[in-house]
């Protein structure tokens, strides 16, 4: 074992929790006798104690019962529009309500990362934790950790029982889908966010359900990596033979490639094909023709998050609601099948 001044290490609560498999708010509540630990859990960190030779400071008592009101917010992933906007919003959120915020931002994830970021935030003294997270795994990963504190995770399609918010991915999937059914299309593309983003397996799954609902067929999605370039890249490589008339796309950032793309090969949208984004990132009603979209409030989603770990937090009571709804916005990438095959048959 490493020596300092010819002196091993003594171990401190987080060599406890680590060997013990659990979070240091654990180790403190059985170090102070305190209710609300599992007979089993207890035995394990009394173990850990014994094994370690571990004398808690006072200081260390302490970290149970002290209050902070810094809350700790983590990011995986690129700088994504969706959950930045979501971060600065519930930074809003945490400083109205008279707390601060540490910030983590971790761009490339993994399970020992994210929780090397969680204990990180523990040895601070947060009271809660939110994270953002754009991966399914990394979500998974964190929910299999036992941190002592509310977790509050962006999430739509959390395990029962977590403390989860989200905007409704499916329901504005299918709302995007079903406002191109209504406009005559039959054959509707969809260009997929990745296979292990949580939101994008929501907006498929939507996509799917409500051509189900009309008997139509769900083709296999192109995936992209929510960048225009992707986008663009999957435009230019669509056949010529392909039969849809209609585009949703995961996000306004690959919708914008999209067109691009469609209009470099001479596809006019909406004359020739129909496309739907999703997000209404400022930008999307000045695209050229601005983009029939998906709203999200990342706004609103902040100011819940907030009143989720305030209602962890304390004894005042808050909605319950857990999902805020993504309104459908048309505006000019989207038109009538039948008005086009007119236009040109005239």
């Amino acid at each position: 074992m490493a020596e300092q001044s010819g002196r091993a290490r003594a171990a401190n609560i987080f060599d406890v929790a680590r060997l013990a498999g659990v979070s240091h708010q654990t180790v403190s509540r059985v170090m102070n006798d305190l209710p609300n630990v599992r007979p089993a859990t207890r035995l394990k960190v009394e173990e850990a104690v014994k094994q370690l030779g571990y004398a808690p400071s006072p200081a260390a008592r302490a970290m149970v019962t002290r209050r902070s009101r810094i809350i700790g917010v983590i990011t995986t992933g690129a700088a994504d529009y969706g959950p930045s906007s979501t971060a600065l919003y519930v930074n809003e959120a945490a400083q109205e309500a008279r707390y601060s915020v540490l910030m983590v931002s971790i761009l490339v994830a993994t399970g020992t990362r994210v929780r090397e970021a969680i204990e990180s935030l523990l040895r601070q003294n947060v009271e809660a934790i939110v994270m953002i997270s754009t991966h399914r795994s990394i979500l998974d990963a964190a929910y299999q950790l036992e941190i002592g504190m509310p977790l509050i995770t962006v999430d739509p399609s959390a395990p029962e029982g977590r403390d989860s918010v989200s905007i409704d991915q499916y329901d504005g999937a299918r709302d995007a889908v079903r406002h191109l059914i209504g406009l005559g299309h039959r054959e509707i593309a969809h260009i997929a966010g990745p296979s292990d983003s949580p939101d994008a397996l929501e907006r498929v799954r939507g996509w799917r359900s409500e051509l189900g609902s009309h008997s139509l067929v769900a083709r296999d999605p192109s995936v992209g990596d929510w960048t225009a370039l992707s986008g663009y890249r999957i435009g230019s490589e669509l056949p010529t033979t392909s039969a849809a008339t209609a585009y949703f796309v995961g996000n306004d950032q690959m919708a914008l490639g999209l067109i691009h793309a469609l209009s470099e090969r001479g596809i006019r949208v909406p004359e020739d094909v129909s496309v739907v984004g999703f997000d209404d990132i400022p930008e999307s009603e000045h695209y050229r023709p601005p983009l029939t979209t998906v709203r999200q409030d990342f706004e609103a989603l902040g100011n819940l998050i907030m009143k989720r770990v305030l209602r962890a937090l304390t004894d005042t009571e808050f909605s319950r609601e857990d999902h805020l709804p993504a309104p459908l916005v048309v505006r000019g990438s989207t038109a009538s099948l039948l008005r086009n095959i007119d236009a040109r048959t005239a």
